[in-house]
This record gives C-alpha cells, structure tokens and sequence, in this order.
C-alpha cells in the first residue's frame, strides 16, 4: 500500500471506513502505517497477499524487530480492521490467522512527590518547560493532551481543566490544582498564549508537539539529576500512584485519568518501595514486648479485709 494518496486507492477507502466508524486522526495514521509496513516488508500490494504471509509478517516483527506484545496488538488490530472492512474478510477467519498476542502488564514507572518537586523546582528552569510539565503532573494529562490545551480550557473558578477529545473522542475534567495557578500565571505573564496554551514558538497558531514536550521532560530529568523512568507519561503515572496512596476512590482515579475500563485504572494498585518500607508486618505487632493494653491501676493491691 503505497503511502501517495493519488495511487493508492486501498489506502484512501481504508481511510474512509475507520472515519466512517468514528477512529481518531491518530489511530488512523497507526492503523495506515501498519498496513503500509505489511505491504513494504512484503513488497507487494496488502490485497494480493496470502494467509502464510500475514503470518509471517507477524513472525518477523516478534522474532526480528523484537517489539513489545502491546506493541504488536496494535499492528493486529490495524491490520484485522483493514482486511475485515476494505477486505470483506470474515473477522473470524482473521483471528486464525492475525493472532493477537497476550497483554504485558508492566508496573508502571513512577516518581516519588520528593523527586517530582525536584523535576519541577531544579530540573525546570525555564518558565515554559515548569508550566508545561507541571500542568502534565497536577492534572494527570496525556502528552498530547497536554499540547492541545487551550486557554479557555483552564476553568480557574471550578478548579477544573477540561480535556477535550482525549483519547477514545472523549471530553473530560480533571484537577487544576491550587499550586498550578500561579505556575501558570507566571507563564502567562512572560509568554502571553491566546488560542492554544501551550503554542509552537515558530506560529502562534500551532500547539506545541509532541516531541518539543517530551524533550523539555527529557531535559528537565537531567538537570534534576533523576533516574530515567521512561517518558513523560511517567508524570502522569505518578500522579495516579500518588493520589491513590493519598486515599482517592479508584473510580475517582478513573473519571480523572479519562480510562474507559477500570481494569487500566487499577494497574496503579501498586505501592513504591519508599511506602513498602513504611508498612509494618501484624507479626511486629504480635511479637511487639508492650503489652497490648494497659493494666488496670490497682489489680496487683491487696484485697481489703
């Protein structure tokens, strides 16, 4: 499948059905740059090729480029989705032959608030970089979330900023902290935003990208000094750590991390190991030399006559 929209016309009637069911521009770009991988790394057209091949492109994407299973889920999903809908293949057939691998359940990588307040306060320098990175951690926010915020979704009176069309098309509130407030007023202040809150230094009119907020976290890490614990999403693991070891409702969690299924929301059901260390086993308490409760004044005296 060629990638040129004037000679592929599997490519644009793909397009059309993941529209027509209501996909995200990028779930779609996904969806198009697997079936396009399938076709490269075949070298012919994704219509003309057989079940054996399909297989085989799976094969060499676990066994040659050694991705993640989660990572080869998706490729199965886009690749069943084009085959079913341009196709006309029957889903059934599809999964006998695009088997979709099991889901890793990693633990995800977190900060301690000690170490946040360091990114922030030390590894932030500049005024930019602390508002956006901020904004990312106090309100749990996506990465492109975070970009395509825009001034008027920061609701200062309700203490709530709304995401809008998030991941799945879905709208959503979440937390605008009290301490975010003058983070943000400061930023205000020197860079004046109107539309997107967070705009392209390069056109006003454009929101900062993905990769642009990604390296000011990157950077900020650094200059902290902090372990690498993956990418920024690791702001937004911490959040949700964080709020639940403070007592927060997981379902509270789940409204403010916008996920779908609870099950997502209750991977953070997991302790750090600074909390693990603070928890006492009912075997201290047991073998404990005070006694569990205190005599009653004046048992041992001698009874009157």
């Amino acid at each position: 499948m060629k990638r040129s929209s004037a000679a592929s016309p599997l490519r644009q009637r793909f397009i059309g059905e993941l529209n027509l069911r209501g996909f995200s521009s990028r779930t779609i770009e996904s969806y198009v740059g697997w079936v396009y991988d399938l076709a490269r790394h075949q070298h012919r057209s994704p219509d003309q090729l057989r079940d054996e091949q399909l297989k085989n492109y799976l094969l060499h994407l676990h066994q040659e480029r050694n991705l993640a299973n989660n990572t080869i889920r998706v490729a199965v999903a886009a690749l069943r989705s084009f085959y079913s809908l341009v196709q006309g293949r029957a889903v059934e057939s599809l999964e006998q032959v695009l088997i979709t691998p099991r889901m890793e359940m990693r633990r995800p990588e977190i900060y301690s608030v000690e170490e946040v307040q360091r990114l922030l306060s030390v590894g932030a320098v500049d005024v930019r970089a602390r508002a956006f990175l901020a904004t990312v951690y106090s309100a749990g926010l996506r990465l492109n979330e975070a970009c395509h915020l825009r001034v008027k979704d920061l609701l200062v009176d309700r203490r709530q900023i709304r995401v809008e069309q998030g991941k799945g098309s879905k709208d959503r509130y979440t937390i605008l902290a009290d301490g975010l407030i003058p983070v943000l007023r400061e930023y205000y202040r020197a860079y004046r935003p109107k539309g997107w809150l967070f705009a392209n230094r390069h056109g006003q009119e454009e929101p900062i990208l993905d990769v642009t907020g990604q390296r000011m976290y990157r950077r900020a890490v650094e200059l902290a000094q902090l372990p690498h614990r993956g990418g920024i999403h690791s702001l937004r693991h911490s959040f949700a750590t964080h709020l639940l070891e403070s007592g927060v409702e997981i379902t509270v969690l789940q409204r403010l991390l916008g996920h779908r299924s609870i099950l997502s929301t209750a991977r953070y059901l997991h302790l750090r190991s600074e909390r693990l260390r603070q928890i006492k086993s009912p075997l201290d308490q047991a073998l404990d030399p005070k006694p569990l409760r205190d005599e009653a004044p004046g048992n041992d005296a001698p009874t009157p006559r």
